[in-house]
């Protein structure tokens, strides 16, 4: 074959206007392109291989090279895979988008084809990628020999990337393909073996070729004059030393079988993707098949970053599409209740060249997205069953717990061992987050909801879930009852507790900023309703006896006019004023109504910039505070009724509207 210029496709000039403007926002992406094409490749070859041996011909160690020359401003990626002819050249180098991967595919047949895609082996589109290495470089060079050819059969394919390339016949001895990119000037970067392997460290990281890089060493620069050592020496620099390191790990943990992969391999790879130092607290490894088949290594963090409500921040899952790098913190596979966790998607049916819109667009994504989910969620419900190992009560408990026990392999007790605790440890750190779920997860409302947990009038510890709750109700008791403050000691200390604290009934205490908010889409657990103590009339069914509702309903006429009054003074402040069944100790408290904003979540509102609803909390006295029995009668009447309506305010953790004028009247009154 003599040298000939031949034009590319009529769409190859618009192509390569996208590639190195448009499609790749990141220049050394064109890296990951080539040497996932070099894979490829090498895969073609050992499959071609299993029919024909000859094509490995003296040559059977598959590998992939990455040499360059700074001098020449070039950088090579070289690979002995199986090559091309002058007419494959032609066809691949000079057609839009032509995929070499994909008529290979086409080309095998039964169990070949169910070997190859259970391998995971072939990768790419060998167009698109290929001319991505027009970001970096004004001109590339391919040298190539088909596998089983004759050294004269070799092809150069040359081109500047414009409307035509050049192809002669080479003689190459070795079979394989050499990409050859003649850097830009802005591209010198790249010629810098630094920057070369933390990009394949990056990107490449899972291939599972040895990738090849010249060692370096420093030498010192030689002396100006030999003859005077005083003189002064030329700048000193790295040098190849002529032998060859692998920089890449040549294995992808998440297409291995999980029974070849040991926990500590499982561990360091979370390291590496996570920046953590730490070991995650659990991690789940899944190969899903079915009308969407991906590959899923996820992993639950030890320890909450910094900026975890950060809700604008980028966070989500590693994206490979099999098993070539696509982007990082691809949100739109998990949702945004989940941000923590961290992890690889390798997907089998998305385009390489896949955006985050097309990401938002994508059924595959979708699928993908409820799968990761729910297997999260999974492993969550793991750890809470085995969070604590709860002590015997009896003999005869015992004996039955030693019979479960026995029952278990050594692999089951040392996972029920080494679980325990964690849920706690995961959920001081990510409980709050988790919450969102309520409002943002409909479909699985339930499970996060069994998943959540409290601290109560009787465990102080964020301990107690919806389910612990409900096991210990009182008989007759027929709503789960909670209270939202600012702190646990706000919440303990609220004078809205009183009565169930009387009453022996337990209260949970939710002090997270998420709180209000999520539980407004969680009506109730299990079939039984949740009530808030700060919302609507206390109404404790048949906890309370006949003699308290006939009492407050006697305390209630007999105040009538006191409570007009009241309501009259307090009506700039007040929606309502009446008496409480809610207070043992304490003269008064806030409260709104049954579907109304807590006082609370409209001071977190304000405290955000964000507008709140203008609405009047309800002021209920106890009648038999003596501060409430001293109003009647008092010529510090409206004094007294501010004073009483701002220390409620203050007892669930507010302001007063006007600090500096409740001051004066408290110290009227002292005086």
């Amino acid at each position: 074959m003599t040298k000939q210029t031949l034009s590319f496709q009529a769409e190859v000039a618009q192509l390569l206007h996208l590639v190195t403007h448009s499609l790749y926002s990141n220049k050394e992406i064109f890296l990951r392109e080539l040497v996932s094409n070099a894979s490829d490749a090498c895969d073609k070859l050992r499959f071609e291989a299993i029919n024909d041996n000859a094509l490995y011909e003296s040559d059977t160690e598959l590998k992939i090279k990455v040499t360059f020359d700074t001098d020449a401003k070039t950088l090579t990626i070289t690979d002995n895979g199986i090559g091309m002819s002058e007419a494959e050249a032609v066809e691949h180098l000079g057609t839009i988008a032509k995929s070499g991967t994909k008529d290979f595919m086409s080309k095998l047949s039964g169990d070949q084809k169910a070997n190859a895609s259970q391998q995971g082996q072939l990768i790419g589109q060998f167009g698109v990628g290929f001319y991505s290495g027009f970001i970096v470089a004004d001109k590339i060079s391919v040298e190539s020999r088909r596998a089983g050819l004759t050294p004269a059969e070799g092809v150069r394919w040359v081109s500047g990337g414009a409307g035509n390339f050049e192809v002669e016949a080479m003689e190459r001895a070795e079979r394989g393909t050499s990409v050859t990119l003649h850097l830009r000037d802005d591209a010198l970067e790249y010629a810098s073996a630094w920057k070369l392997k933390s990009i394949i460290s990056k990107y490449s990281d899972h291939i599972s070729l040895p990738i090849l890089m010249e060692k370096e060493e420093w030498k010192d620069g030689e002396l100006i004059n030999p003859s005077d050592e005083s003189g002064g020496r030329q700048p000193g620099g790295m040098v190849k030393t002529g032998e060859w390191e692998t920089v890449n790990k040549a294995n992808a943990i998440w297409a291995r079988a999980k029974k070849d992969i040991t926990a500590d391999e499982y561990t360091e790879f979370y390291k590496q993707i996570s920046q953590d130092q730490d070991a995650p607290l659990a991690y789940t490894h899944n190969r899903v098949e079915g009308s969407t088949e991906y590959t899923q290594l996820l992993y639950i963090p030890g320890k909450a970053p910094f900026d975890l409500f950060n809700r604008e921040k980028s966070a989500g899952v590693k994206l490979y599409v099999k098993r070539v790098f696509i982007m990082d913190d691809a949100d739109n596979l998990m949702p945004t209740y989940l941000r923590f966790v961290k992890g690889v998607v390798d997907s089998s049916d998305l385009p390489l060249n896949v955006s985050r819109e097309l990401l938002q667009e994508s059924r595959d994504v979708k699928a993908i997205r409820e799968g990761c989910t729910k297997r999260v969620l999974g492993m969550l419900e793991d750890l809470a069953k085995h969070d604590k190992l709860p002590a015997p009560a009896t003999e005869e408990a015992t004996e039955t717990a030693e019979s479960v026990t026995d029952v278990q392999t050594a692999e089951e007790k040392a996972e029920t061992e080494a679980n325990v605790g964690k849920y706690t440890k995961f959920y001081k750190e990510f409980g709050a987050v988790l919450k969102e779920g309520l409002g943002e997860d409909f479909g699985n409302k339930d499970r996060i909801a069994k998943l959540l947990r409290f601290a109560s009038t009787t465990s102080d510890a964020a301990s107690v879930s919806f389910a612990d709750y409900k096991a210990r109700m009182k008989e007759g008791q027929e709503s789960i009852y909670y209270i939202t403050a600012d702190s646990l000691a706000a919440a303990k200390n609220s004078p809205q507790l009183e009565v169930f604290k009387k009453k022996g009934i337990e209260v949970l205490l939710m002090t997270d900023r998420v709180d209000e908010w999520a539980l407004n889409y969680l009506y109730e657990f299990d079939d039984t309703p949740l009530q808030s103590v700060a919302k609507g009339a206390v109404d404790l069914g048949k906890l309370q006896d006949d003699a308290e509702k006939k009492a407050a309903e006697e305390a209630a006429e007999t105040f009538k006019p006191l409570l007009a009054k009241l309501k009259e003074a307090l009506k700039d402040k007040a929606e309502d004023v009446r008496v409480t069944t809610r207070l043992v100790d304490s003269p008064a408290c806030l409260v709104v109504q049954d579907h109304g904003m807590s006082t609370q979540l409209a001071r977190m509102l304000k405290q955000a910039g964000q507008a709140a609803p203008e609405t009047k909390p309800v002021l209920e006295v106890n009648a038999e505070h003596p501060l409430v029995k001293k109003l009647e009668g008092s010529v510090h009447f409206n004094d007294l009724a501010h004073i009483l309506f701002d220390q409620a305010l203050l007892a669930e953790g507010g302001l007063p509207e006007d600090p500096a004028a409740y001051v004066k009247r408290v110290n009227a009154l002292l005086v």
